[in-house]
């Protein structure tokens, strides 16, 4: 295994589009749904001048594109005025890392631990479809690393910084393989291994957390999932023969992209200011989705769907009221069939889906502190169910 080391005191950002996963992503509504008007088309972004604008325009289907964006645009980034960028840094240790996995495939992470304490537990993040694990992430393992917890992230293969075709997922099983083996590397650093580990999934990480714990009963402390998608509304799968008809052509065509998709950051985002924030995430993934990707998350949400009753460990659950992109519904459909008998439901009134990025300052801040004193309460524990 080769790996290439970044440390650094100073934020190192790399923009995050918060809203993407599957179920963002298919279109299709039963009639009488209200829709919500769609967003008028991005302005310019402040700060961007006609060389940077070229870079960004540049296709990004592979990483050295991405990379080359996120390196030229980061300075930007430290100018973005968002609560979860507000924490001091001062008391973080951070350090990016690309480490070459057992595929052969370049990985992007990152770590944030306290400066001057060893760390309570290991949180490991899994993102959402199309992000990347920095840029909002940044401030939220900020947040969680100055309250003691050493905080670890990476992009999946084909996301933010990892090589890959961008959003490309030819296999979800290969990807969650992915993710094991790099978090197993993480919990068995002498550093850390005695420690609590919880999984901390958002959107589209819910299932790559709910997949981890299936295929690692027994290796978790716990898991924090903020409106998870572990399964996809039914009004929002496309009817049965279009359905087939689109598993059909993914077989000869798994990188086209074909399956129809809107902006639906005014969806994600209740804050209006917090929702222009996402336009800075110039190396998520905007496009259709590729249909081998639609497909593997499809039938991903169905496993999990009939294996909710095998998820054992102690669960918080997150979720606004008011998602109009991954159903509160499913959350609760969790929480009633989990087994575990350690778990949690919060359901948030009028929040939307990106609960830590998009809501009023107010509701992040209510959200952070439920998250923590619920680490905090299962940090000392050392049964996993």
């Amino acid at each position: 295994m080769t790996s290439t080391h970044m440390s650094s005191q100073s934020p190192k950002f790399s923009p995050r589009h918060p809203v993407a996963d599957f179920s963002d992503r298919v279109c299709f509504r039963r009639k009488g749904r209200k829709r919500r008007e769609p967003m008028a088309p991005a302005a310019k972004l402040e700060g961007v001048d006609k060389e940077l604008q070229k870079i960004l325009d540049a296709k990004m289907d592979e990483a050295p594109a991405r990379r080359r964006a996120r390196e030229a645009f980061k300075e930007i980034q430290l100018g973005i005025d968002h609560l979860l960028f507000k924490t001091p840094s001062d008391g973080v240790k951070m350090e990016e890392m690309y480490v070459v996995n057992s595929r052969g495939l370049e990985i992007f992470s990152k770590s944030w631990l306290p400066a001057n304490s060893p760390p309570k537990a290991v949180i490991c993040f899994c993102h959402g479809y199309g992000d990347t694990c920095t840029f909002f992430v940044e401030g939220i393992a900020r947040k969680l690393a100055v309250s003691g917890y050493g905080f670890f992230a990476m992009d999946y293969p084909g996301f933010g910084l990892s090589d890959g075709l961008h959003a490309y997922i030819p296999s979800f099983d290969v990807l969650v393989d992915d993710v094991m083996e790099h978090y197993s590397k993480v919990k068995a650093n002498p550093e850390f291994r005695t420690l609590p580990s919880f999984l901390f999934g958002e959107s589209m990480g819910g299932a790559v957390l709910l997949k981890v714990h299936l295929k690692q009963p027994n290796a978790w402390t716990g898991a924090v999932l903020v409106a998870p998608m572990c399964k996809i509304a039914d009004d929002m799968v496309p009817p049965k023969l279009l359905k087939q008809f689109l598993i059909c052509i993914a077989h000869f065509l798994p990188k086209k992209k074909l399956v129809p998709q809107n902006d639906l950051a005014e969806m994600a985002f209740r804050d209006s200011k917090k929702r222009r924030l996402a336009a800075y995430n110039v190396i998520a993934y905007k496009d259709k989705p590729r249909l081998r990707t639609a497909v593997e998350l499809l039938r991903t949400t169905q496993e999990i769907e009939r294996r909710l009753k095998e998820v054992a460990l102690p669960l918080l659950i997150l979720h606004g009221e008011a998602d109009t992109v991954t159903d509160p519904s499913v959350s609760k459909a969790l929480y009633e069939k989990a087994s575990s008998s350690d778990k949690k439901l919060n359901l948030y009134k009028d929040a939307y889906h990106a609960l830590l990025e998009g809501e009023p300052d107010e509701m992040i801040i209510r959200i952070f502190d439920d998250i923590i004193s619920w680490l905090d309460g299962h940090s000392t524990k050392t049964t996993h169910i």
